[in-house]
């Protein structure tokens, strides 16, 4: 008789935000590569295309949002009534996944998943979180309580300036905020994440834990589960795509005619949107820069208008060839061409890693969460971008563009960025301190 040898599965709850299916998706080909079968649990809304991954095992819950509910602008709103409406789902496809794999390995999902700790608890299966943001800003959002207590999250904005007895380098404008109208629904989103964090069977990082050691020593003490930085996840596998928009591939071979170092990248993510007065002066403040930009300017982007129609008659033309505008673009790939030599951005740590990796020096413009704290370490502490601090003019644009790409001190900030680089790149070898967590993972994962 042959016995037929069968993978570990894993059952991964991805959350449908681009920023978070990305990392969900390269950790899952991650484990594949290890020998683990892994089937993704998703919800109907933002759901991914399984025919990229057809390695992967999908399974579809439903997630009883509106149309208003799916399309509301307040993102954290958006976050509960997703915790809220999976709950049922959630818990019966579970169910019926374990009467078809009853020895699974566990469940990984990804921390905004904060409802599901008491379910997996009753079904009996291990539960690791994928928390997507770095150390540094996870350890700011762990002490949000105690931010609180002090005041210090409804401080005026005399105040912004001052700095964070209790986390150092931060200043309280630097503190995780969240673009929410109602300010006790960020709360309750924290304390939902850290509580779910604090029960789980460990956390698992996008992070490379050699750039963060002091970071990491002090999520240990506040969260005392095991914890496994093995970033960058996307160094670890060849790509396949989890983006939720068409990628706009032409935009390499515009890069392709650029010369070396020449092109500023400006991407603000897949979530953020800015005002047209916003827009307009970005767009001049990279004209006026007379440097080569590649502009991601996806729908939504701007408040109130389809795209980038509100440009002014013979913006484009002006240009002469000197940018490009794009819709949504491959930007890894963006990142690691020979021409990109700097990345305008909204600091997301997917977007911060990736620029890291590819020893491309950042200019930061934050919106809200993790993207503040990680903008501050950027230009204070690892010295490897510049910070927009004030409100957008293009005079302020235009002079970060050229200081970071002509300027001795832009220099110096690309040099800085070199180590850091070469840090990223040796943790994955052998014996390095990611290659040694993964290890780590797995030998965790298939003790359960």
């Amino acid at each position: 008789m042959v016995i037929r040898e069968t993978k570990p599965v894993i059952f991964l709850f991805t959350f449908p935000l681009q920023g978070h299916l990305n990392p969900n998706f390269q950790l899952a080909n991650i484990l594949f590569k290890r020998g683990f079968s892994i089937t993704v649990i998703h919800t109907e809304f933002n759901a991914p295309n399984p025919s990229n991954f057809p390695h992967f095992t999908f399974v579809s819950i439903p997630d009883g949002l509106s149309e208003s509910e799916a399309s509301n602008p307040d993102v954290i709103e958006l976050l509960h009534d997703l915790n809220s409406k999976c709950v049922a789902p959630f818990g019966d496809c579970l169910k019926k996944l374990l009467s078809q794999e009853p020895t699974a390995a566990c469940v990984i999902v990804d921390a905004l998943w904060y409802f599901t700790d008491g379910l997996t608890e009753k079904f009996g299966i291990p539960r690791m979180v994928l928390r997507t943001v770095n150390l540094s800003a996870f350890v700011a959002f762990s002490k949000f309580h105690v931010l609180r207590e002090k005041g210090y999250l409804s401080l005026q904005e005399s105040q912004a300036d001052l700095p964070v007895p209790e986390l150092p380098h931060l200043r309280m404008k630097d503190l995780p905020w969240f673009q929410t109208d109602d300010p006790r629904s960020g709360d309750k989103l924290k304390k939902g994440v850290l509580k779910s964090l604090k029960s789980s069977s460990g956390i698992i990082f996008n992070a490379v834990e050699d750039l963060e050691a002091e970071q990491l020593k002090q999520s240990l003490k506040e969260f005392p589960v095991p914890h496994f930085c093995i970033g960058p996840f996307h160094k670890h596998v060849s790509l396949s795509s989890s983006s939720l928009l068409t990628q706009d591939m032409t935009c390499l071979a515009w890069l392709d005619k650029q010369e070396l170092n020449s092109v500023i990248y400006v991407s603000l993510g897949s979530i953020a949107s800015i005002d047209e007065s916003e827009f307009l002066e970005i767009a001049w403040g990279l004209r006026n820069s007379n440097q080569p930009f590649l502009w991601v300017v996806r729908p939504g982007l701007i408040r109130g208008t389809q795209w980038i129609e509100n440009l002014p008659k013979g913006f484009i033309e002006s240009l002469d060839g000197k940018g490009k505008i794009v819709k949504w673009a491959p930007q890894i790939e963006v990142l690691a061409h020979r021409a990109t030599g700097g990345f305008l951005t909204h600091c997301g740590w997917n977007s911060t890693i990736e620029s890291i990796c590819e020893g491309v020096p950042l200019i930061c413009k934050p919106s809200f969460g993790d993207q503040r704290v990680n903008a501050r370490y950027i230009s204070d502490v690892w010295r490897i971008g510049l910070h927009l601090e004030n409100e957008i003019e293009r005079v302020e644009i235009e002079r970060a563009v050229r200081t970071l790409m002509k300027s001795s001190e832009g220099e110096e900030i690309g040099k800085r960025i070199m180590p850091m680089r070469e840090t990223a790149e040796k943790c994955l070898e052998p014996g390095g301190s990611s290659f040694m967590n993964l290890e780590k993972l797995i030998a965790h994962i298939l003790s359960f």
